[in-house]
């Protein structure tokens, strides 16, 4: 895991330097110098976990992130997932996954999670899947609430992509770590925490400078041109819809070939 995870933060690195990415943290404190816990991320951009693993190399960590199962299908990710050992997650089983990561926590490593799930067309918060606040629960480790924003900029949803030397600022909030007792109901917990990351959410974009009206990165809330959270819900049933048709006509074609 080492090597592959130096070599990758390595990478990373590069890249922000060369595309001038003005990455500035706030509260690293708030990671625990060692032992378990579950880093809760919000979703915004196909690229925030790479700010998310340089902000956490600042703080001497590093974390497992939990990954979609469709990764390990191509063969450079299957090995970047096994050699940074990542937990793949199949949604519909979903059990070996939630084991696997509450024994990482257990031995003292950082979880990474989106609670999401999925990406925020809108740039705000989506409903919290239980799946953190549980493993925290179980396992005894606190979670950490992080904020990443400006990554959508980059590379997201219904946005233009910006990867090149643009010089955006992207901005990285650590919260206290917020511990959650074993008896804690999942879905209340889960309330909590989304509770707790949208008061940093807006406080991280109130002090993010340059987010001028109309832009396709800012929240309709602040006047920005992305879809609200009920307009993006509509978007993503259509496209879920879309999906599940593709899915099983390729099973069909396998089943005929078959």
């Amino acid at each position: 895991m080492e090597r592959v995870y130096r070599a990758l933060e390595a990478t990373a690195g590069a890249i922000f330097t060369a595309q001038a990415v003005d990455l500035r943290d706030r509260g690293l404190a708030n990671i625990p110098a060692s032992g378990g816990g579950v880093v809760v991320v919000n979703h915004t951009s196909y690229t925030d976990f790479i700010p998310v693993g340089l902000v956490l190399r600042r703080a001497g960590r590093r974390a497992r992130f939990l990954v979609k199962s469709e990764l390990t299908e191509h063969a450079v990710m299957r090995y970047l997932v096994k050699r940074t050992r990542s937990v793949p997650v199949d949604r519909s089983v979903g059990a070996d996954a939630y084991r696997a990561a509450v024994d990482a926590l257990r031995s003292g490593e950082l979880i990474a999670v989106y609670p999401e799930a999925t990406l925020s067309r809108s740039f705000e918060l989506k409903e919290f899947k239980s799946g953190a606040v549980r493993m925290a629960a179980e396992s005894g480790a606190p979670v950490i609430p992080v904020i990443v924003w400006g990554a959508q900029r980059q590379w997201s949803k219904g946005t233009r992509r910006r990867l090149g030397r643009h010089r955006l600022p992207i901005h990285v909030e650590i919260g206290s770590p917020v511990t959650f007792a074993a008896d804690t109901d999942p879905h209340d917990g889960s309330a909590r925490l989304r509770t707790i990351m949208e008061e940093m959410l807006h406080r991280v974009q109130a002090d993010y400078p340059d987010a001028p009206a109309g832009a396709d990165w800012v929240p309709a809330r602040l006047g920005g041109a992305a879809p609200t959270s009920e307009e993006a819900l509509v978007i993503e049933d259509s496209e879920a819809r879309a999906k599940a048709v593709r899915r099983a006509a390729k099973r069909d074609q396998k089943g005929n070939r078959g």
